[in-house]
């Protein structure tokens, strides 16, 4: 590839790279071969076996919500029902999901198993 001409901006910043037309063209179609179109992605999205979340779910996470409470919200359980699941103390798990607990790895584990969520997606960002 021969070097590309840089044109610089008035403070000294690359603005534009001129490149020979060849290897523009060269870019040009290998980029628009390789991306797939809505269609194709919308399609591998559909067949994909792997569990999505509505965005509210996403939000909430990111707002910084207790991720065991957002995911038994998500899943319909009760906290007594979670625990009993998780074979965990109701009140225990309450304190997780207010904060004032953490969990041990254990418990976390078997919470995630309850919801059928990877430990990790527990832990609070």
């Amino acid at each position: 590839m021969t070097e590309p001409q840089i044109i610089r901006d008035n403070r000294g910043n690359p603005a534009f790279a001129v490149i020979p037309w060849q290897e523009y063209q060269h870019l040009k179609a290998g980029s628009a071969d390789e991306l797939p179109t809505d269609e194709e992605l919308y399609d591998e999205a559909k067949s994909s076996t792997e569990e999505s979340f509505p965005i509210e779910v996403a939000d909430r996470l990111v707002a910084g919500e207790n991720p065991v409470k957002v995911y038994r919200n998500l899943r319909g359980l009760t906290q007594t029902q979670l625990a009993a699941a998780a074979n965990i103390n109701a009140v225990y798990l309450s304190q997780i999901e207010t904060g004032k607990r953490t969990g041990s790895i254990k418990t976390l584990a078997a919470i995630a198993n309850a919801l059928n969520v990877a430990v990790d997606d527990l832990r609070k960002p």
